[in-house]
C-alpha cells in the first residue's frame, strides 16, 4: 500500500463490481474520497454495503452512458478509473449489443468529459485483446489475432480494443493522461459466476457436491489473478510518474489448465464432486470461440511499478471458497 497516493477524490466507474468494490476498499482506506457511478446491472450493492455510510464514500446509481451523470460525476474527481463494462463470456455471448454498445458508447463518453477536464483516466481492457495468439507469453506490443465477426465471442474483444485505440487518441490528441490496463483472469472475493467466471462457478458446484462442469476438454489454459494482487497493480499505474500514454498486462503468473483447476478446487474444497465436460457449443452455442492460451507477459509492468503478484492460486481457491461458505451461511 502507497501511503502518499496522490489524489483526493477517485471517481470509480463500476464501482459496485467485483474488481470495483475492492478497489474502494483500498482507496478508503488510503485517505480519498470516493465516488463510483455503477448502474448495478452487473454490479451489486452487497459489495459496497459495508461503505455506504462511510464519510470519504458516495455510491451514484446512474450509467455510463449517462452524458450528465458522467459529467457531474467527473467534474467532481481528481483522477478516474473507469472500470464500468460487459463483462462474463455468458453475457457477451447472449446479449451482443448490450456489450458492443455499452462498452463502447461509455468509454466515449467517459473519456470526452475527462478531456474537458483534464482528469487523468485509467482504462480497463481485457486480455480478450490478444484473440486467437497462441504464442505465450503475451506482450502488449504483440499483433492481435481476433476471430470472425460473426462470432460474438470477438465482438467484446474488438469494443475492448476500439475503447484502447480511443484513449490512445485522446492521449495523443488532446493530450489526456490515460494509462490502459489489460485485465488476465482476475477473482477472488465476490465475484459471482452467474456470467460465465469459471472459478466462483467451479467453487460453488465442488461446495454443493455438484459435478464440475467443464466446458470443451479442459486442455484450455489460463493464468489467474488474485483480486488483491490486481489492486497492488491499479493503485501502483495511478501513482507511477511515466504511465500514461502506455497500456499494462495486469495478471498472475501460473499457467494452468481447466480440467487441473477442476481437480485443484475438487481438492481444496474436500469435495465429493466429479469432472463432467460439456462441448462449447452445447454450452453457448454453435458460433461460440475460445482462446486456447492467456498468459501475460509482466515484464512492462513490472519495470514501470515493481509489480509482483505475490498470492498464488491456492489461495485464489481458498479466499473464493471461504466467501461463499461465510455469504451462504449468513
Amino acid at each position: 500500500m502507497r501511503e502518499n497516493f496522490p489524489f483526493k477524490r477517485v471517481l470509480v466507474t463500476g464501482g459496485a463490481g467485483f474488481i470495483g468494490s475492492h478497489l474502494c476498499d483500498r482507496l478508503i482506506g488510503l485517505g480519498c474520497v470516493v465516488e463510483v457511478l455503477d448502474d448495478l446491472s452487473t454490479g451489486s450493492v452487497h459489495n459496497i454495503e459495508h461503505l455506504r455510510d462511510h464519510e470519504n464514500f458516495r455510491l451514484t446509481v446512474g450509467s455510463i452512458v449517462d452524458d450528465h451523470a458522467v459529467a457531474v460525476a467527473v467534474d467532481r474527481a481528481d483522477v478516474i478509473v473507469h472500470l464500468a463494462a460487459a463483462v462474463g463470456v455468458r453475457l457477451i455471448v447472449e446479449n451482443p449489443v448490450r456489450t458492443i454498445e455499452t462498452n463502447i458508447t461509455g468509454t466515449e463518453t467517459i473519456l470526452r468529459h475527462a478531456r474537458k477536464k483534464k482528469r487523468p483516466t485509467l482504462i480497463a481492457s481485457t486480455s480478450e485483446v490478444y484473440g486467437k495468439r497462441t504464442e505465450v507469453p503475451f506482450n502488449e506490443e504483440d499483433d492481435l489475432n481476433l476471430g470472425a465477426s460473426r462470432r460474438p465471442r470477438w465482438g467484446y474483444a474488438c469494443s475492448k480494443l476500439l475503447d484502447e485505440f480511443l484513449a490512445f487518441a485522446h492521449h495523443r490528441e488532446n493530450g489526456l493522461p490515460v494509462t490502459i490496463v489489460r485485465f488476465f483472469n482476475t477473482v477472488g472475493p465476490r465475484q459471482t459466476g452467474s456470467y460465465g467466471m469459471v472459478i466462483p462457478r467451479f467453487v460453488t458446484q465442488a461446495l454443493a457436491n455438484e459435478d464440475i462442469t467443464v466446458y470443451g476438454d479442459g486442455s484450455r489454459t489460463r493464468t489467474f489473478c488474485h483480486v488483491q494482487d490486481a489492486i497492488d497493480g491499479i493503485v501502483g499505474l495511478l501513482c507511477g510518474d511515466d504511465c500514461h500514454g502506455k497500456v499494462f498486462n495486469l495478471g498472475g503468473v501460473r499457467e494452468i489448465s481447466i480440467l487441473e483447476l477442476a481437480n485443484m478446487i475438487i481438492k481444496r474444497t474436500g469435495s465429493s464432486s466429479k469432472v463432467v465436460t460439456i462441448p462449447f457449443e452445447k454450452a453457448y452455442d454453435e458460433d461460440f470461440e475460445d482462446m486456447q492460451r492467456r498468459v501475460p507477459d509482466l515484464t512492462k509492468i513490472h519495470d514501470a511499478i515493481g509489480y509482483e503478484p505475490c498470492r498464488d492460486i491456492e489461495q485464489v481457491i481458498d479466499d473464493v471458497a471461504e466467501f461463499q461458505r461465510n455469504a451462504s451461511s449468513s
